[in-house]
């Protein structure tokens, strides 16, 4: 699982932004949620990860997308 985080981590900014667009964002950037929460045992970040995956479609990946713009990675709720 920390492969994976390290993974998405040392994605270039704008491969980052795409996957923050909408109906990516809530599968990419929710299992990112997900296998960052497994990988440091944080039961939390697992479950936000799952929601994340089913609301990001909607309404979420509008979080994401002003994380990414701004500090070039996700930094809130991750």
């Amino acid at each position: 699982m920390h492969d994976i985080v390290k993974a998405y981590d040392g994605l270039p900014w704008l491969v980052k932004l795409i996957l923050a667009l909408p109906g990516i964002d809530g599968i990419a950037w929710g299992l990112y949620r997900v296998f960052k929460g497994l990988s440091k045992k944080d039961n939390v970040l697992v479950i936000i990860g799952i929601l994340w995956i089913f609301l990001g479609i909607f309404i979420l990946w509008i979080i994401d997308m002003v994380s990414i713009i701004l500090y070039k990675k996700l930094v809130w709720l991750a």
